[in-house]
């Protein structure tokens, strides 16, 4: 028996068809429903690779009694996250608010006659553990709650429901000078630090700001330096890293990077790849960091390419060890036993890998080991040869000679299918334009400081991929389900989307022709041009997370500047429009640029730490620089860090230059050499002189 999940295209809700919790999807049918029949709202938000949503699903939620109870006494709703950003970053600020802290699953309630929440929490179990109350009392309580403390209920409806409003309302600072810049910086560069130990997220967001900082040598606590250094080295090393397969898991569960959370986020490893090259553009060429782009996009392109070209979502954490297994066990896939060690590898095999990975007869996770590196360099050849025959003992083949490895797309799948090593863990293979956007910019830049063409073609076919498929009738779309777009695009989408195709067209400059550069500008430009009608806000500036024929049902309209795992859309927008200020001299871009940065500029100075890519953004409006020159220096120059410059072919440069640096519309003298270029280029990306627009 399924509830009316089972038709979803969702992989995560079709996780829950089989519950006998009588499940919605987020529809107008739905809260309609609940408020013709004055039932509470439950509303469940996870994603498909969510650990502790996986285990929600196989207790509470498959549980009759508590099934039952949840059936008759509220209308329960499931939303995936992947597809709903904006419902759900409305309804975790609001636990977060409630609660001091969030995560998922987000389990809240809502009054059905206005979604207005008032009570919630993350994961519930069965009977009471972990310091948390059984799901039944917890439903029992809150129903009771609702039908005789009216009034308390309507108080702290009216505390909410302001608390949400004055989150929307952002007063104008106005300050967009250098001493707010070098704080936002400085901060991105202490959270990055160790002072921040208790779990360890990659944080890309983060460290690229932290990165971006370093040119200015600002006086400081901290050295930004070995600070954005060790962070590459914690990811390229650490546990976080597959270094049987490549690809990067969420988060390790320690502060010394060692045992991951297992599932594997294409947001993730598109920020890394793009972090990695950038450390080695900008000096720090340690052989780990290439290793680390390498592996994770043979793992892109042999399990999380679709024939069709775009890239899939993520990977579970959890796998399981046999087909006869009712549930899968978190990081089956991942990690070896000692003994496995031992009857693999010849003695000399493994005490030289112990040499180079921290090896216990132990292990470091239950008993198992988790691959971590203890020093940087090259891996010794006899390494190399050890991790091929780990690789063959998962996967059943030899890296060299596996390509492609299809991906299970349920646990059915998983368990039915006849694989040749281990059972993988799940692919969830739906396209999400905002996710195949941050891969396609890293690919790009690491084509770019590579001079990889092949890293470009990965590139390439996704952005084309997405251009033929999601644009319908003049709208733009979120997902992709087997081929059909679904769910129009929010901020994220466009935004990063018109990133990358800035990204792809620096890339094509200096590794393709003209031609192709120019049709990923037009395409930004189109792109742009939707994203501000339909996004921008008229009233307050800054982009609204969903169009209003989308989000119309909601209780508010957030626009979206603090950055979680991955980069907030505003900060990302406004760092476009500069680009596209500077690629086509049009005045507008700079002017809403500049108008957007205003009104984020209050919480900047008040909470630096909530947005990263509003002060990457910031520099970008204060430092940005335009370098006219030739192809040749062009492809020279575009290898190294300049993190605000855009670069533009120019075949009738002024006599005897080899190029123009230009602030703005201003232009400095031509530069006579290829040193006196440099240095311009230098001075360029550090200037505190406030912005002439011409």
């Amino acid at each position: 028996m399924t509830n009316r999940l089972a038709t979803s295209q969702s992989l995560y809700l079709r996780k829950h068809a089989e519950n006998p919790v009588d499940w919605w999807p987020w529809c107008e049918e739905a809260l309609e429903t609940a408020k013709q029949q004055d039932k509470l709202i439950f509303l469940s938000i996870g994603y498909s690779s969510c650990h502790w949503c996986t285990v929600m699903e196989g207790e509470a939620f498959s549980d009759e009694k508590i099934a039952q109870y949840l059936n008759e006494n509220f209308l329960p709703i499931k939303v995936d996250r992947e597809e709903r950003p904006d419902v759900d970053s409305i309804y975790m600020q609001a636990l977060q608010m409630l609660t001091g802290q969030g995560g998922w699953p987000l389990n809240i309630f809502l009054t059905p006659d206005d979604l207005i929440p008032f009570v919630g929490g993350t994961y519930f179990p069965v009977e009471p553990r972990y310091g948390r109350p059984g799901f039944l009392e917890v439903l029992q309580k809150i129903r009771s709650f609702y039908d005789l403390e009216k009034n308390k209920l309507d108080a702290l409806k009216a505390e909410m429901l302001e608390g949400l409003r004055k989150s929307v309302l952002l007063p104008e600072a106005e300050d967009l000078s250098e001493e707010v810049l070098q704080k936002g910086l400085e901060v991105s560069t202490a959270i990055i630090s160790d002072r921040y130990s208790q779990q360890s997220f990659p944080m890309i967001p983060y460290a690229e700001a932290a990165l971006q900082g370093i040119k200015f040598n600002f006086e400081s606590q901290y050295n930004s330096n070995e600070i954005c250094l060790k962070r590459g080295l914690d990811l390229a090393l650490g546990g976080i890293y597959d270094h049987v397969a490549g690809g990067f898991h969420r988060y390790t569960v320690d502060s010394t990077w060692t045992v991951p959370h297992f599932e594997k986020m294409l947001y993730d490893n598109g920020q890394i790849v793009e972090y990695l090259a950038n450390l080695w553009s900008s000096g720090y060429q340690e052989a780990a960091f290439k290793r680390g782009i390498i592996g994770t996009v043979n793992w892109l392109k042999r399990e999380m390419t679709a024939p069709a070209g775009f890239f899939y979502a993520a990977q579970d954490a959890d796998s399981f060890t046999t087909p006869d297994e009712v549930e899968p066990e978190e990081g089956a896939f991942y990690v070896w036993s000692y003994k496995e060690l031992e009857n693999l590898l010849t003695s000399e095999e493994l005490s030289e890998l112990s040499e180079q990975f921290f090896i216990t007869s132990n292990g470091n996770f239950e008993g198992k080991i988790v691959l971590q590196r203890k020093e940087v360099g090259e891996l010794s050849e006899t390494v190399e040869n050890s991790l091929s025959k780990l690789f063959e003992l998962r996967y059943g083949v030899q890296p060299f000679n596996l390509e492609t490895f299809p991906p299970a797309a349920n646990n059915q799948e998983a368990k039915n299918n006849n694989w040749p090593g281990r059972i993988p863990a799940v692919t969830d293979t739906k396209m999400i334009v905002a996710w195949n956007s941050l891969m396609i910019s890293g690919l790009a830049r690491a084509a770019t400081v590579f001079k990889n063409s092949k890293y470009l073609d990965l590139a390439v076919n996704a952005a084309n991929f997405i251009i033929k498929n999601q644009w319908v009738d003049g709208r733009f779309y979120r997902l992709n389900y087997d081929g059909k777009p679904a769910v129009i695009a929010q901020s994220e989408d466009y935004a990063l989307f018109i990133k990358a195709l800035l990204d792809l067209q620096q890339t094509s400059i200096s590794l393709e022709t003209l031609s192709n550069a120019n049709f990923w500008l037009e395409t930004g430009i189109k792109l742009q041009n939707e994203f501000d009608e339909f996004l921008w806000s008229l009233e307050a500036a800054g982009y609204y997370n969903a169009p209003t024929d989308v989000s119309g049902e909601l209780i508010l309209r957030e626009r979206n500047y603090i950055d979680n795992a991955t980069p907030a859309a505003n900060g990302i927008a406004i760092t476009n429009l500069v680009r596209l200020f500077l690629l086509t001299e049009e005045l507008h871009y700079l002017d809403r640029a500049e108008s957007a940065l205003t009104a984020f500029s209050s919480i900047m100075k008040k909470s630096p730490q909530a947005c990263p890519s509003l002060f990457v953004a910031l520099d970008w409006y204060r430092n940005h620089t335009l370098v006219k020159t030739s192809e040749a220096e062009i492809s020279n120059l575009i290898t190294q860090y300049f993190p605000t410059v855009i670069y533009q072919r120019q075949t009738d440069l002024p006599e005897n230059s080899v190029g123009l640096v230009c602030q703005g519309l201003i232009c400095k003298k031509p530069s006579l050499s290829k040193q006196e270029l440099l240095e311009n280029l230098e001075e360029s990306q550090n200037r505190s002189a406030k912005i002439d627009n011409g």
